[in-house]
This record gives C-alpha cells, sequence and structure tokens, in this order.
C-alpha cells in the first residue's frame, strides 16, 4: 500500500518481481496520494493495482485489495519493506499443519540496523494494564527466531491470512486507519476459533513509520487514540476498567509529563486530542463485511 512513498514502493516491487513462488498475484493500493503514481502500472504491468480517490487508512486500503484478489492466501505487506524471492515459500507450508491457523506473521528484521529484529512474536497484551510485549524486540538476530511457533499477535507490516477466516469474521476493522488494525483482528481471529503463529523462516526487512514519521504528532495521536480504542472493543469487565484506569491515571500523565520536559508541545497536544476523542465517541461502529 502506497500513501506518497512512491521510492519504497518501487523498491519493493523490484524484490517482489524477483520472487519465484507460483500464482503468486500482487495488488498495490495506492491509498490516495496527491499525486497518484500511475507510472508505476507501467514499469510493473505484471502487477495491479488500485487508486482510491481518498486516503482511507491502513486498513481501508488493504480492504481494496482483499475484496479484489480470490487467493486463498492473502498476505498483507507493508510498502516499506524489502524481500527475499524465497520469503514466501514457507507460508503456505505452515498453513497446512493446521486448517485452523488463521494467521501467519513473517520474521521482522530492522532493514538499517544490523542482524537486529523488529518482531518474532508476541507475549500478548496485559489486560490490566492494554500494554503489549513483543519476542525479539531490538534483540540480536539468532536461531531461536528462525523456527515457528504461536504467537499471541501477528504483526501488520507483514502477515498472511486465511481467506476462510476473512469470510467468517469479515474484513479488517476501519475505524482505527492507523496502527492497532492488526491487534484488533487478531483478536476476532482468535475467537473465531483460529490460532495465530510465527513463520521464523520468512524474512522481511523493515524500514518502519516512513508514512507517519518515527516520533511524529500523527504517530503520537493515533497510538494513544487507538490504544483506547482497542482496549474499549476487546476488554470486557473488570479487567477493561482496569485497562482504562491505567492509562488515564499513569500512561496518560506519565507520557504527557515526559514529552513536557522534552519541550514537545505538539506531541502533548495530540497526546490530549487523542483522550479527548474517545470521550467525545462513546460508541464505535461495527465490523466491515467480506
Amino acid at each position: 500500500m502506497n500513501y506518497r512513498t512512491d521510492r519504497d514502493t518501487r523498491e519493493l516491487l523490484l524484490c517482489l518481481r524477483k520472487c519465484h513462488y507460483p500464482n503468486l498475484e500482487v495488488w498495490v493500493v495506492d491509498n490516495g496520494s496527491p499525486e497518484p503514481p500511475h507510472y508505476l502500472e507501467n514499469e510493473f504491468p505484471e502487477f495491479r493495482f488500485i487508486f482510491s480517490p481518498e486516503n482511507l487508512g491502513f486498513a481501508g486500503g488493504n480492504n481494496l485489495a482483499i475484496k479484489a484478489c480470490n487467493a486463498d492466501l492473502i498476505y498483507l505487506l507493508n510498502n516499506d519493506t524489502l524481500v527475499e524471492p524465497d520469503f514466501l515459500d514457507p507460508i503456505p507450508e505452515l498453513f497446512l499443519r493446521d486448517e485452523k491457523i488463521g494467521i501467519v506473521s513473517s520474521r521482522l528484521m530492522y532493514a538499517y540496523e544490523n542482524n537486529l529484529v523488529q518482531f518474532a512474536g508476541s507475549k500478548g497484551m496485559n489486560p490490566y494494564t492494554g500494554r503489549s510485549f513483543s519476542i525479539g524486540w531490538k534483540e540480536p538476530d539468532r536461531e531461536e527466531f528462525h523456527r515457528s511457533y504461536p504467537t499471541a499477535t501477528a504483526h501488520g507490516a507483514a502477515m498472511c491470512i486465511r481467506r476462510d477466516l476473512l469470510e467468517k469474521t469479515g474484513l479488517l476493522w476501519e475505524g482505527y486507519f492507523l496502527y492497532y488494525e492488526e491487534l484488533d483482528y487478531c483478536e476476532r481471529c482468535k475467537h473465531a476459533g483460529y490460532s495465530i503463529w510465527y513463520c521464523g523462516s520468512s524474512e522481511v526487512r523493515h524500514k518502519e513509520s516512513k508514512s507517519t514519521g518515527k516520533d511524529s504528532p500523527l504517530k503520537t495521536y493515533y497510538l494513544n487514540r487507538n490504544r483506547l480504542i482497542f482496549i474499549r472493543r476487546n476488554f470486557r469487565g473488570f479487567q477493561k476498567w482496569m485497562a482504562l484506569l491505567f492509562y488515564v491515571f499513569i500512561a496518560f500523565p506519565k507520557n504527557v509529563f515526559t514529552l513536557l520536559l522534552k519541550g514537545e508541545w505538539a506531541r502533548v497536544s495530540r497526546i490530549v486530542s487523542a483522550l479527548i476523542w474517545n470521550l467525545s465517541h462513546p460508541k464505535l461502529k461495527g465490523n466491515t463485511a467480506l
């Protein structure tokens, strides 16, 4: 999916052109870029392109491609990634182990950090704080990260979804716009009786946050707003209220105070806006059907 990052998209398409997996169908979604990269259609005629007139967010843009394709396995891949020709090969083999595997996530490596892991699975989210814990984050790559094993959640930058699961649970929820979409979908996957796996032999190199900026006010806003939305959508009872109270009385003031010390007023404003948004939107819309 592309949004004003044509150079990254082109680099990824050059990688995918070398991919030797059979029956591969590549869909490229331009998510409302002010100057849509139509020239890429001419350079990569073997791939299919969708040009959205508006920015639909991460879920909305991916949903356009999901609805357009007919594959049994649908791999969502950020355009700010780089891959080797064989990165897809172990994914279908893992799905064949069990028809109840609904999502498979690849091993993510930082593209510009030597041998440093970004994602090697997840231990899940603490139901009382709303904080998630990734395996291998910023650790040197090692043999154990090259294995396959169940994971609590997948990483949205590089994850493959079984079409059967999409037909049962619907498309990605578009209410987040940016961040937390894959975590939300993983919860729906588990509620539907499917499992999530990490595939360590499938490597993807991730440039990370090329569209929004690593510490931008925009990213700060959506991470904070959507953390609360996720808690409201997926937690229940006592755990839900504990997680909300933890955010309001511990995480929120801590984050604001830390940013104030750094003089990052724009990001402070966005954190406050994220909390206000949740207070002013007591009801959240449902999921999008396939």
